[in-house]
């Protein structure tokens, strides 16, 4: 449902907006305090995808209000209304992570214009990495063309393809949307990694572009090992079903690649391509279930922090000389 619900304590505004947006593909909603629109999204959660909430209101303030529901739901976008058209008033709405700041009074089409914007740049921000998205914020320049050290890492569900012939599409979407890029999402987020791509039932995370750190190398293995962990719980869950499984592979590589803005002139992305994103996607396909390989250019950053054991050399295509691979060790709990 494409619902807007609408916060405001004075009758006449309610009925200003609902007037001001009938035209508009959203189903209206209005209440007149932010306990009510709490309520109100708590019974139609998946109903309700824009919030704008009134700033002063007698009980909880909008910024109050937008917050509650915000935990309730983060994918709603929620905007900000006051006619106290203050920069102080702004800068906490940014700082509280709401999506967009109106202020009273508004022109009706101006209103529309706004909310529309607001609502494709929160949209915009779902299919760009929140590192990305911020260093355009701050300052365009930082995503001119580079290279730069990173650590590049492969996660790809063992058996997946052999698995999903069989399933109905609905299944497949939901599992890998639920069980695999949501959570290995997270977990990348949380260790400030890139999501660059997703590649049919693979992810390809980058530590160290746009936003580069002196423990990239480290942040890779503490993601991967936080990302098989995951795996593993959520696939004890999944084993007392029939169907799909979690089982997966990891590869890590370290090197010099080049970062920049690439694509056709209908779609761009910023992406890493390099030795090391190879070097990592061919370690990803050597690693077993449960795995995590890592180049021997990782292993000297991360030795003496993890546990990981040498093994015999390899060839690896691309690389005229057998490399020497190392499997980092891990306890599942």
């Amino acid at each position: 449902m494409n619902g807007l619900l609408f916060i405001d304590d004075e009758e006449g505004v309610r009925r200003s907006i609902a007037r001001a947006l009938k035209k508009a593909s959203y189903q209206i909603h209005t209440v007149e305090n932010g306990e009510k629109g709490i309520e109100f999204i708590k019974t139609h959660l998946h109903d309700v995808t824009t919030v704008i909430s009134d700033y002063k209101m007698p009980g909880l303030d909008g910024m109050e209000t937008l917050a509650a529901i915000g935990a309730l739901n983060p994918e709603v976008t929620r905007i900000l209304l006051t006619g106290y058209a203050t920069m102080e008033a702004a800068i906490n709405a940014t700082n509280e992570g709401l999506d967009g700041f109106l202020t009273k009074p508004f022109d009706n089409f101006e209103l529309r214009a706004k909310i529309h914007g607001i609502m494709v740049h929160k949209h915009l921000r779902q299919f760009i990495p929140e590192q990305i998205y911020q260093e355009i914020d701050n300052s365009p320049e930082a995503l001119l063309p580079r290279f730069n050290e990173v650590s590049v890492l492969f996660s790809d569900i063992r058996g997946f393809t052999r698995m999903s012939g069989t399933a109905p599409p609905e299944k497949i979407a939901a599992f890998l949307n639920g069980h695999f890029f949501s959570p290995m999402g997270e977990i990348a987020y949380a260790f400030n990694g890139t999501m660059d791509k997703h590649i049919g039932d693979s992810i390809m995370v980058v530590f160290g572009s746009p936003v580069t750190h002196d423990d990239d190398a480290m942040r890779a293995v503490d993601s991967a090992i936080a990302m098989q962990i995951k795996a593993h719980r959520i696939d004890q869950r999944l084993a007392s079903e029939e169907g799909l499984r979690l089982k997966v592979g990891i590869g890590i590589a370290t090197g010099i690649v080049f970062s920049g803005i690439l694509g056709s002139l209908r779609k761009k992305e910023f992406s890493s391509i390099g030795m090391a994103v190879n070097i990592a996607s061919r370690l990803q396909a050597m690693a077993e279930a449960g795995e995590i390989l890592i180049s021997e250019e990782t292993y000297s950053k991360i030795e003496g922090r993890f546990d990981a054991m040498a093994l015999p050399p390899v060839r690896v295509k691309g690389i005229d000389e057998p490399m020497t691979v190392y499997r980092v060790n891990y306890q599942h709990s």
